[in-house]
């Protein structure tokens, strides 16, 4: 299956998740701690919790910390709790978006959200208003030059559902989102590091921004998660000047 140039949109995001280091061991623990309550603790039993402790140690954060946040999980330590809401819109150019949030406020989340939407171009919608245009799924991004042949054969041999190479040479392999974990590590072990990996809600058609929709959508997005309820911000914008 081909796709069109992605490399630098990736790479683009990455980047700016990079940048937002600085919140990530608070969304972690956020993350940790409301897995471990709806799974339990025990991260071999538990696919959301074994991936939120993957990217706690991607972070470097400390294990006390993580220790922590699954007691208050599990009701061994007291703390607060945090609900699940996802809210939907579109943004400048009718591009979908979906914002993930882990709140013990719905009140001051939807109404923080809704102004995200409102000033810089979007719209909020209903449940569900774009949430089918998006595949819960694993993803994980190779570099261009990477042997396609070879790693297609090794991401069909670990349980992956998909290869795309895509015009500028980059590859992705797409996973289930519980898959996601056991072929990643496959693939490395086949001597293949991906660039770029995560469980996201990968959407089914993408909208290519330019100009202003592009610098009113980068906004928005930057907006959105800045706000300390939000865990993941998901669209179908790609940015053609990055």
């Amino acid at each position: 299956m081909a796709g069109h140039s992605k490399w630098p949109n990736i790479q683009h995001r990455k980047g700016r998740q990079d940048a937002k280091r600085g919140k990530i061991f608070t969304r972690l623990i956020k993350e940790i701690t409301v897995a471990a309550r709806l799974g339990g603790g025990d991260p071999d039993s538990n696919p959301r919790l074994r991936l939120a402790l993957e990217k706690g140690r991607e972070n470097n954060m400390p294990s006390d910390n993580v220790d922590r946040a699954i007691k208050r999980g599990t009701g061994e330590l007291e703390g607060v709790t945090y609900e699940e809401i996802r809210y939907e819109g579109y943004g400048p150019g009718g591009v979908a978006v979906m914002v993930d949030c882990l709140t013990d406020n719905r009140v001051r989340t939807v109404a923080e959200v809704r102004h995200a939407f409102a000033k810089f171009g979007g719209n909020m919608g209903t449940d569900g208003s774009v949430a089918f245009l998006f595949k819960h799924c694993g993803q994980l991004m190779f570099a261009p030059g990477t042997d396609e042949d070879k790693l297609m054969e090794a991401a069909l041999e670990a349980g992956a559902e998909d290869v795309v190479t895509n015009e500028d040479g980059s590859i992705e392999v797409i996973t289930s989102p519980y898959e996601f974990g056991a072929v990643k590590d496959h693939l490395e072990k086949a001597g293949f590091k991906p660039e770029f990996g995560e469980v996201t809600m990968k959407p089914s058609n993408e909208n290519e921004l330019s100009g202003d929709d592009a610098a009113k959508m980068q906004k928005l997005l930057d907006a959105m998660e800045n706000l300390d309820d939000v865990q993941e911000v998901y669209t179908s914008a790609v940015f053609d000047d990055e």
